[in-house]
């Protein structure tokens, strides 16, 4: 275990590494759903009365983000969520506020959103994304045991291999290292011959060779 122990000391790192990995696929998502003609569309279709006013507010979030006014992110987050949380942009929001107050490393503040959008988010996407979030804040926080619960149930498609792998590392924090081997397997079995996740896949195989040694 000596070898992994080099390893979680960049665990703060990987984990912010991570962090803007998953934020890039929160902005493509707002991307096709707010600035797509087909985006635009299918709100357009949405029954939901206040759905142009949850529009009209997250475009005030995303403008707070870039301006990096993280309270008027985290003040206009709780506002779509308290009037609006049937909405994909309440969901996408609390997502989007969890990241900027990550930045700031605001870990207090990053929580109530994150745990929002995974036990309340109208998008079961999105809700798996925050789950995996949520498991790497409570992990830096040492809450271990929580974000293992967090991880679970693992959902298949693009989203196994970075739950798996992220189970290994919460399971090999605590020494269990059967445990982490096997779900670092189930991690790289996942990827399959996936040419986008190199740097995860050398990663993983880091970490196995590590129980090994």
């Amino acid at each position: 275990m000596a070898a992994y122990d080099l390893e979680e000391q960049e665990q703060i790192a990987q984990l912010k590494a991570w962090w803007a990995q998953y934020g890039n696929l929160v902005v493509t998502i707002l991307l096709a759903l707010v600035l797509g003609f087909g985006g635009w569309q299918m709100w357009n279709r949405h029954k939901s009365a206040g759905a142009g006013e949850a529009s009209a507010l997250y475009f005030d979030l995303q403008q707070a983000a870039v301006a990096d006014d993280a309270t008027q992110v985290r003040k206009i987050a709780g506002e779509l969520i308290s009037k609006y949380g049937d909405t994909v942009q309440a969901q996408l929001g609390a997502l989007l506020s969890a990241g900027v107050q990550f930045q700031k490393n605001d870990l207090d503040n990053v929580r109530p959103h994150l745990e929002w959008a995974a036990d309340k988010g109208k998008d079961a996407v999105l809700r798996d994304i925050a789950r995996l979030r949520l498991a790497a804040v409570l992990m830096q926080q040492g809450a271990v045991d929580e974000a293992l619960a967090r991880l679970q149930p693992v959902p298949e498609g693009a989203l196994r291999a970075r739950f798996e792998d992220l189970r290994g590392d919460a399971l090999a924090s605590q020494g269990r290292a059967v445990e982490a081997r096997a779900a670092w397997q189930a991690a790289f079995g996942a990827l399959g011959k996936a040419t986008s996740e190199t740097n995860l896949r050398n990663a993983i195989r880091i970490k196995l060779e590590s129980l090994e040694g």
